[in-house]
């Protein structure tokens, strides 16, 4: 059987996920999807685009999730710099264009006010912060939902850190409200299993 020959690689990752990837990944968000109630017609959605391999994927999905129209939504695509050096954030453009990722990418210098803030343990504040900021900023633009990449082995490991170390038996949810009440967070990757966003990623040469 002939190889499939694609002019780009975002031609190659849409196609990939409607084949080899339907059943492990498109089938498992689309579920996701129905099971949580996660969309609703007029939804405005933004996506949070760290640049890691679950961000990444999860936009793909909503791009092919918004062609074949099941769904009546707007959504949009948002990144915010923390402080990245120049390198990190030039890959970061170079995956974006590659996979036909429109993203606006704005700053927010919060690594090194984390440092200055708390040396001992700079990356508890700073990812606190990181999260703070990117739910105002999404709020401020006028979106009702933010979506998330956390994918099935982040909610057990969730769950594990929970109840070895509070105590409790707390993960995280595919559904919740955000600290304001103003938006809710959702996560349609979470029956995705992180090893099959790995393979996906290795198989569709995404750096």
């Amino acid at each position: 059987m002939e190889e499939k020959v694609f002019e780009t690689k975002k031609d190659m990752v849409e196609y990939s996920i409607r084949t080899a990837y339907r059943k492990k990944i498109w089938s498992k968000f689309m579920k996701a999807i129905k099971d949580f109630d996660l969309i609703q017609d007029g939804d405005k959605i933004a996506v949070g685009v760290s640049g890691g391999k679950d961000s990444l994927l999860l936009s793909k999905l909503f791009q092919e999730l918004k062609k074949d129209r099941s769904k009546n939504f707007e959504v949009a695509f948002i990144s915010m710099n923390p402080g990245f050096g120049s390198m990190d954030l030039e890959q970061f453009k170079v995956n974006l264009e590659e996979l036909g990722i429109p993203c606006e990418i704005f700053d927010a210098n919060v690594w090194e006010i984390a440092f200055e803030s708390s040396p001992d343990s700079p990356c508890f504040l700073c990812a606190k912060m990181r999260r703070g900021v990117l739910y105002n900023k999404v709020e401020e633009l006028g979106y009702n939902k933010l979506a998330l990449g956390h994918h099935f082995d982040d909610m057990v490991e969730t769950a594990m850190i929970n109840m070895f170390y509070a105590g409790t038996v707390k993960t995280m949810i595919p559904k919740v409200k955000s600290t304001s009440g103003k938006m809710e967070l959702i996560r349609p990757l979470i029956y995705i299993k992180e090893q099959d966003i790995i393979n996906f990623t290795k198989k569709n040469e995404i750096a």
